[in-house]
């Protein structure tokens, strides 16, 4: 093997193991506005006959779907493992945030009482 072919295969396994930004933004901005949806619908009460219930389990279904695909994607081939991280990194964003409307809650009750 000569210096050359060795210079080549380094590059084209730089080259295939490359992340992908834009890839990874677009996985994270379908979760983001996924939940986002989710939150405006509640807000504004678009979906009529819906309760509070339904909201909070279409956005930990948002959420815990994005998780689920987004790990899912991250073990197919290049372009789509970053789609993956990009969902995970969105269903992490969902997590967060129902933990912070959990203690929110809790705090709220526990200076009503």
């Amino acid at each position: 093997m000569d210096g050359a072919g060795d210079v080549d295969g380094v590059a084209e396994r730089y080259r295939r193991s490359r992340r992908r930004p834009g890839a990874a933004f677009a996985g994270f901005l379908v979760s983001a506005a996924l939940l986002t949806c989710v939150v405006v619908a509640f807000g504004t009460s678009r979906v009529h006959g819906w309760r509070g219930g339904e909201y909070a389990c279409a956005f930990l279904g948002v959420t815990l779907g994005s998780l689920v695909l987004g790990a899912g994607l991250a073990f197919a081939r290049p372009p789509w493992r970053s789609v993956g991280t990009g969902l995970l990194l969105g269903g992490l964003l969902g997590v967060l945030a129902a933990v912070a409307g959990v203690v929110l809650v809790l705090v709220a009750l526990s200076r009503w009482a």
